[in-house]
């Protein structure tokens, strides 16, 4: 049975109900100002600046923004009128100061009381008292809007620490070309058995998609910390800088094994950590697609090995990643393994390998 939409086959049907959803979402200033256009259009120029009051000089205006933006009344929504040049604040930082302690001493007082307050101070000082609005902008363009609560305690008494501004994460842009062994992106396989809970740390390269991946007994960020140094020194001899790749991108989801020491660890050594969006698996997907490998390839087949000894694990781990890396090939490199194909488009890339300690 064949199932048609409502105006299935009538010409145009589809295009006159987008235009519709677009007059919906159109602020109302802007659906007045194109009712404007459409009067003009029909009683002419001089007619309309005699109805609306509206100069030629903007109606043409109007008309230009309309036209490039292909029709869409929505161009006419009325912009910000902030000026471009604001005057700078001129309080003396001494008057800002005090209005600081008074709010201290008393918490929170409001901008009309410490008008009162702070103009005997100001007048025994010759300078200018502030006026009430002027304290007002004063307090809310501090940071801390100079704002002081009382010491909490928890429920031992002891004082609960302060509250720690949340981190801002960057986002991985999309017009972002990184070279080879630049970006790696990070992620975390949970295994339970009996009660046990077991990780593996995976890491991936978009790009040349070489992957890496370690046994962990725990989800900290510790753990994850010291796999990634390790990665981080594996690519970066310190005798030999300049021959091998650097780390410059490390792309992880939210998950709280990449925060606190991993974090810590990203900025020790000046990278640029990107944060995919809370529930957005798309964003990573290159790693999600390997730890499919590793777990249908090796971890379904040596599941019993990574509860009782997870250090033999992690040896037979790491030449199944040697052969992934350099004898499996792959699709999305003609049937090459990741290091064929880096040997044969990035022949700088063979110093890589041939690295060895003096």
């Amino acid at each position: 049975m064949q199932i048609h939409r409502v105006g299935y086959g009538i010409r145009g049907f589809y295009r006159i109900a987008e235009l519709g959803h677009l007059w919906a979402m159109t602020p109302k200033d802007a659906q007045e100002r194109f009712k404007i256009l459409q009067f003009w259009d029909k009683h002419g120029l001089e007619a309309t600046m005699e109805a609306f009051g509206v100069s030629r000089r903007t109606l043409y205006r109007w008309k230009k923004a309309v036209k490039d933006a292909s029709s869409n009344p929505a161009a006419l929504a009325a912009c910000s009128s902030r000026p471009k040049t604001c005057r700078a604040p001129t309080t003396p930082t001494c008057v800002k100061r005090q209005i600081r302690l008074l709010r201290q001493a008393h918490p929170n007082l409001g901008k009309a009381k410490l008008h009162v307050l702070i103009a005997p101070w100001c007048e025994a000082r010759g300078l200018p008292v502030p006026s009430v609005s002027t304290i007002g902008r004063i307090i809310a363009r501090e940071p801390d809007k100079m704002r002081f609560a009382p010491q909490k305690l928890d429920a031992r008494g002891r004082p609960k620490k302060p509250r720690q501004e949340k981190l801002k994460k960057a986002r991985k842009p999309k017009d972002l070309h990184a070279a080879p062994m630049t970006l790696w992106a990070l992620d975390t396989i949970e295994r339970v058995l009996d009660g046990v809970r077991r990780y593996i740390l995976s890491l991936f390269d978009p790009v040349s998609r070489m992957g890496f991946a370690v046994a962990l007994p725990s989800k900290t960020t510790q753990a994850t910390a010291q796999a990634l140094e390790a990665l981080i020194l594996g690519l970066s001899e310190p005798q030999q800088p300049m021959s091998a790749p650097r780390v410059l991108y490390v792309l992880s989801d939210n998950g709280p094994e990449f925060k606190k020491h991993f974090h810590a660890l990203l900025e020790k050594h000046g990278l640029t950590h990107f944060w995919t969006y809370p529930r957005s698996p798309k964003m990573n997907a290159h790693v999600e697609r390997f730890n499919r490998t590793v777990q249908e390839q090796f971890v379904d087949y040596h599941e019993d090995l990574l509860f009782t000894d997870i250090h033999a694990f992690n040896k037979k781990l790491a030449e199944w990643c040697i052969a992934y890396n350099t004898v499996i090939p792959h699709h999305s490199l003609g049937l090459l393994s990741p290091v064929q194909w880096l040997l044969q488009n990035h022949p700088e890339c063979q110093r890589y390998w041939t690295q060895t300690r003096p």
